[in-house]
């Protein structure tokens, strides 16, 4: 009989703080034709001609404001989350990131040394983005078919609209709110506009209208409605007013149009509109990260107070929460019974 194992998938991070560590991990993230989609030569223009030659500085030094003892917040939850997950389930449990160490290919040889033939494959994003869960599952059937030929790979869905998920999240999130506030901010993180349409092979997504149709073949891979999706589902469950809610994008690169409201744009100017007590939360993140942790809960209290804002609340993310435990186990056991069926 086969013998199984799970492998976890999330971002990567810097093995350090240092220039050039982080000048090694955002060359290799941003030359992933899935997340900057130009033609190589140019993206190496952009990237390597220019990018390279400014951020890593500024990066490290933000890396340092949410670096711990232990190392990088992102792959240091991840890790409680692998040895959360073992402990409930009966299975080998290895963890990999898209960039950097450990890498999706030290994963699956960690697990293939267990003896392991059929691993089930969970990209850590709830929403499918063509430089998320896309560009994971790209990355690991190319080591699968150089690497491992003899491996199988069952790939968890992007999940932005499991009952399970959505409780987990709502259950998180009303713990955490303040007793008084006058919004709830969804800032999830930005794509520029044209990877919607590279991503929809139904060709029939609208960013005009489609994403707030009960139903469009688009949907299961349109990033931007599903995000809207989560939240809509959220404050349901929440039982919070539409208008006490506001929906946002974070992290934009470059000159190109990404997909809007812009988060930074949205908490300089909503206190004049008379939000004075903001929460914040980001669905687009299971695991708390530079993204969530330095951006938003740094940077972007700072520009939300500097436009007028009183109280800000950054609201953590699921990160090694046990209720999010039970999540991965059922998604995660869900697809190590399709192994199974076939």
């Amino acid at each position: 009989m086969n013998k199984k194992g799970i492998l976890l998938v999330n971002l990567g991070s810097p093995r350090s703080t240092e220039v050039n560590d982080v000048k090694e991990y955002l060359d290799e993230f941003l030359m992933d034709e899935r997340v900057i989609d130009y033609r190589w030569i140019f993206r190496a223009l952009l990237v390597q001609g220019v990018i390279l030659k400014t951020r890593p500085p500024k990066s490290a030094e933000a890396y340092k404001t949410v670096w711990t003892d232990e190392g990088s917040p992102l792959i240091v939850i991840t890790e409680k989350i692998r040895k959360k997950l073992q402990r409930v389930v009966d299975v080998p449990v290895e963890i990999g990131m898209r960039y950097a160490e450990p890498s999706i290919e030290t994963g699956i040889q960690k697990l293939v040394d267990q003896g392991i033939s059929e691993i089930v494959l969970f990209p850590l994003y709830p929403q499918y983005a063509m430089s998320t869960t896309e560009t994971v599952i790209e990355k690991a059937e190319e080591v699968r078919k150089k690497k491992f030929p003899k491996v199988k790979i069952n790939y968890i869905q992007p999940f932005y609209n499991r009952d399970i998920y959505i409780n987990c999240l709502a259950e998180s999130i009303k713990e955490k709110l303040p007793e008084n506030f006058d919004a709830l901010q969804f800032s999830y993180h930005g794509v520029p506009e044209r990877h919607i349409y590279k991503t929809d092979p139904t060709k029939s997504c609208n960013l005009n209208d489609c994403c707030s149709r009960e139903d469009n073949p688009s949907h299961q891979f349109c990033y931007r409605h599903q995000c809207y999706k989560t939240t809509q589902l959220v404050i349901e469950k929440l039982n919070l007013p539409k208008e006490k809610t506001i929906v946002s994008f974070q992290s934009r690169l470059g000159k190109d149009k990404w997909i809007e409201p812009y988060t930074d744009e949205t908490l300089e100017t909503i206190p004049k509109k008379g939000v004075k007590n903001l929460a914040i939360v980001c669905p687009a993140f299971v695991s708390d990260c530079l993204e969530t942790l330095e951006e938003i809960s740094v940077e972007g209290k700072e520009q939300f107070m500097h436009g007028g804002g009183e109280t800000f609340q950054y609201i953590p993310c699921l990160n090694d929460e046990d209720r999010w435990i039970e999540v991965v186990k059922t998604l995660c056991e869900e697809k190590l019974n399709d192994f199974y069926l076939v």
